[in-house]
């Protein structure tokens, strides 16, 4: 994948114009939506350390290691509401193809926005 693919994240632009500067940390995420957007464009592109940086350390694993069985292909985003997002992404794997659907809670800490725990 190169910067000027289309970004992962559904967006209709290229990876270096959405989520590529939140990855390198040129560029914050400004809402939830964006933030959850941002989390799984990087775990499409085994950005393990972003995915890391972006969760709220009281809820974060000590490890985020994605699994390397799975391919994270589309995302649908079906409500952000608050500091809410609801969404479904979809995955290949070698059991076939998967979703995962999730309410996804964020919190602003220190000014930005961090990825909490899912609901349900």
């Amino acid at each position: 994948m190169t910067f000027a693919d289309p970004c992962p994240c559904g967006s209709t632009t290229t990876y270096d114009a959405c989520c590529g500067p939140l990855h390198r940390g040129a560029a914050q995420a400004t809402t939830p939506e964006q933030l959850m957007r941002s989390r799984f464009a990087a775990y499409a592109r085994g950005e393990a350390n972003y995915v890391f940086r972006t969760w709220h350390p009281r809820t974060r694993p000590a490890d985020v290691t994605p699994d390397p069985a799975l391919t994270w292909t589309r995302l649908e985003i079906l409500e952000a509401r608050g500091n809410e997002v609801e969404f479904v992404a979809h995955y290949d794997s070698p059991a076939g193809a998967g979703t995962l659907h999730e309410r996804s809670v964020f919190e602003q800490r220190g000014g930005r926005w961090v990825y909490v725990e899912a609901l349900d």
